[in-house]
C-alpha cells in the first residue's frame, strides 16, 4: 500500500509522477508549507492524471490568516498566482493556484487534518479501486477524463453509483 503522505513514492513511478517530485522537492514546495501537514492528492499520485491535470496539495491550517500569509509569502510571486477563500462542504477554504515549471499547482487548506480531508480520502479509495479492478478500467477513467469527466464522476459512472459522486465514492465498498 502507497503511503502518500510522504513523496518518496513519485520517484519511482511514471515520467510526470518523477518529474513532480522533482519540482516538488528543488522548489521545496511541500517542505515550506510543512506545519500545515501538506499531502500530494488527486490524480498524478494514482497515475490517472491527464495532460492539464494540477498537482493538488491539501492542508491542515488552524489560523486561516497566518495560512494566508504563509502562502502569499512562499508563493505570490509564482507564476499565474492567486488565492481565494470559499467554502466547501459547509467549512471555511482556502485554495491557492500557480504555476511552477510545467506544473500547475493547487494549494487547498481547510481546518481539518489532512488525513480526515476528502481529498485525502478520496485519492485512497481511488487507488483500492484501481488496484482491484486493473489497468482496463484504469484506461477507462483516463479516458473518461480527457472527455471532460472530473475524477471522482469518472468513477462513480464506471462503478454505476447513483446521486453525488463525491458522496457516494467516500461510502464504496470494494
Amino acid at each position: 500500500m502507497t503511503d502518500f503522505s510522504n513523496i518518496e513514492y513519485l520517484k519511482n513511478g511514471n515520467q510526470k509522477q518523477r518529474n513532480a517530485f522533482e519540482v516538488l522537492t528543488q522548489h521545496k514546495i511541500l517542505s515550506n508549507l510543512a506545519e500545515y501537514d501538506p499531502i500530494l492528492v488527486g490524480t498524478i499520485p494514482i497515475n490517472i492524471d491527464i495532460e492539464n491535470s494540477d498537482l493538488d496539495i491539501i492542508c491542515y491550517w488552524k489560523n486561516k490568516a497566518s495560512f494566508i500569509e504563509k502562502i502569499m509569502f512562499f508563493f505570490e510571486k509564482e507564476a499565474e498566482f492567486n488565492i481565494r477563500e470559499v467554502f466547501i462542504n459547509d467549512r471555511d477554504s482556502v485554495v491557492a493556484n500557480f504555476k511552477i515549471e510545467n506544473f500547475e499547482i493547487e494549494v487547498f487548506g481547510q481546518n481539518i487534518p489532512t488525513k480526515d480531508q476528502n481529498g485525502y480520502r478520496h485519492t485512497l479509495i481511488e487507488n483500492e479501486i484501481l488496484q482491484s479492478k486493473g489497468n482496463d478500467f484504469r484506461s477507462e477513467i483516463i479516458k473518461l477524463k480527457q472527455n471532460g469527466y472530473k475524477t471522482e464522476p469518472a468513477f462513480a459512472f464506471l462503478l454505476g453509483l447513483k446521486g453525488d459522486p463525491y458522496t457516494e465514492l467516500l461510502e464504496y465498498k470494494i
